[in-house]
This record gives C-alpha cells, sequence and structure tokens, in this order.
C-alpha cells in the first residue's frame, strides 16, 4: 500500500465517518510518520485528498447591557481582572501573566508580551480602572515585602533569556505578576519557592458564576467578554483594522468574524416580515 490507499482512507474519514478537521490531521500525521519511520518509504507530499473543514463558529457576545448586569455581581476579588478582559479585549491568559511594569499610566495601555503566535502588542486601558489598577499594586508591593523576609523566597518566575539578562529583577515590584496567587508555591521545573499568579480556574468560575447570578441565558466565558469587547468597539464606530490591531490577530478575517453584530439580521437582509 501507498499514496493512492492512504489518500481514499482520508477521504473515507471525511466521507464516511464524518471526522472533525483535527482527527484526519492526527491519522495523516501517524500515517506519514508510519511510512517514513518504519516503513523507510515516505508518501508524497502532493497527496490528493478530501479535506475536513472545521465549522464556522460564531462567537457569543454579550450586550452592553448584559456587561453591566454581569460586573454588578462580579466578586470584588476578581473584579478588576474581569474588567481588563472587557475593558481591553485580552486573553484569559493574557491577563493572568500580566506584569506591574506592564501597565503604562502615562499612555492609558497594557504592554502584552509573547501573546498567542509569540506576539506583543499595546491595548487600551480604560482610565476608569486606573485607581484599582493602582490598589492592587499596593496589594502586589505587601506580598512582595512578606516575600522578601522569607529567606527560602527565590524571587517570581521569569523566561529564561530574561532571567540570564536580569539575574536580579526576580524580586523587583516591576516584575511581579499584576494578580499573584495568595500563597508561595513549588515550582515545578526550578522546585524553587516562588509566588506564581492566580490559577485561570478562579476567573473561569467566577465569571459563570457572575453571569449564572446575572440571570444572562448565554454561555458565558472570560472569553465572551474579549468578543464583547471587538463587536461593542466596531459598534462604536472604530474601523477594522484597529479592532484587529487590539486582538493581536494576524488576519483581519479572523476579526471580522465580530461584524456580523452590526448586520441586520443574516448578512443584513431585512426580512418581509418586518414590512407588513
Amino acid at each position: 500500500m501507498g499514496d493512492t490507499q492512504v489518500e481514499l482512507y482520508l477521504n473515507h474519514l471525511v466521507n464516511s465517518q464524518n471526522v472533525a478537521q483535527g482527527t484526519q490531521a492526527q491519522a495523516l500525521n501517524a500515517l506519514s510518520f508510519l511510512y517514513k519511520e518504519i516503513i523507510k518509504c515516505p508518501l508524497s507530499l502532493s497527496l490528493n485528498f478530501v479535506k475536513s473543514e472545521r465549522p464556522r463558529k460564531l462567537p457569543v457576545v454579550l450586550t452592553q447591557t448584559e456587561v453591566s448586569m454581569l460586573f454588578k455581581y462580579c466578586m470584588a476579588k476578581h473584579y478588576l481582572a474581569c474588567a481588563l478582559l472587557y475593558g481591553s479585549g485580552m486573553r484569559l491568559m493574557e491577563v493572568l501573566r500580566l506584569r506591574v511594569q506592564d501597565i503604562d499610566f502615562d499612555y492609558s495601555c497594557v504592554r502584552i508580551w509573547d501573546g498567542k503566535g509569540g506576539k506583543n502588542r499595546v491595548v487600551t486601558l480604560a482610565t476608569e480602572l486606573i485607581p484599582q489598577i493602582r490598589t492592587q499594586i499596593q496589594l502586589v508591593e505587601s506580598y512582595l515585602q512578606l516575600d522578601l523576609n522569607n529567606p527560602l523566597f527565590c524571587g517570581v518566575f521569569m523566561p529564561h533569556l530574561l532571567r540570564k539578562k536580569y539575574p536580579n529583577h526576580d524580586k523587583q515590584l516591576g516584575w511581579q505578576y499584576l494578580f499573584p496567587s495568595y500563597k508561595l508555591s513549588i515550582d515545578p521545573q526550578s522546585k524553587q519557592l516562588r509566588r506564581h499568579h492566580i490559577d485561570e480556574k478562579q476567573l473561569q468560575r467566577a465569571v459563570k458564576k457572575a453571569a449564572r447570578d446575572a440571570q444572562i441565558n448565554k454561555h458565558v466565558t472570560p472569553h465572551t467578554l474579549r468578543h464583547s469587547f471587538a463587536t461593542h468597539l466596531l459598534q462604536s464606530g472604530a474601523d477594522i483594522r484597529t479592532v484587529q490591531a487590539q486582538l493581536g490577530h494576524s488576519d483581519v478575517r479572523t476579526t471580522q468574524i465580530y461584524t456580523h453584530v452590526l448586520q441586520q439580521g443574516a448578512n443584513g437582509v431585512i426580512s418581509p416580515f418586518s414590512r407588513l
């Protein structure tokens, strides 16, 4: 068996089994490895088979009224992190990995380093959140003072290259996480005592609870706030390139999915029922 049989099998997965894109890709990778490494007869790079296509999913978006209700029921200790999800359009882990020095008060912006795809970007910061962020930084500073009195404390985690470039910066305020865990823990890699950021599950549970308490009958997650940020920006008149830059999308077509909220009905079509 060779290229022809592999093509037939990959077609069978799509046409008869209706598998997802990832399942077909996994089968192709496994067969490619088998033929290259075990049989020593690599498959052709130009295989011709039907590719499974992932169905396009429309994002769940909250109205501005629903967002306001959500924040009314949001727990105080998670309010700021949730506000940054919506106010700056960041991803969940981008918020949790923020360092104190990533907040630029002078220009009302947030610098995100090594986001999805390894990209860096600058996003807007709602000036209304600045007093709360300053209060949060005071909390981080109080944690740091306690940690510095602990002889076992080895500083905050820093990426390897930065660790080598700035060997003494791991105990400076600017490098501490903006949302630190309430307790110290052992770094599983270095086996050293550090203070990590809060767990993402805390924020996920907090958002879901707030949505439930606010009686929002939609599937709401932290990423829903990012979707809402993008849609509401477009509604307010921001051009799509600006929204693309804020979200960190490589391709503007990814951002265009949010224009569905701005359309009137499906693809801008007005139902004839509305004219009765």
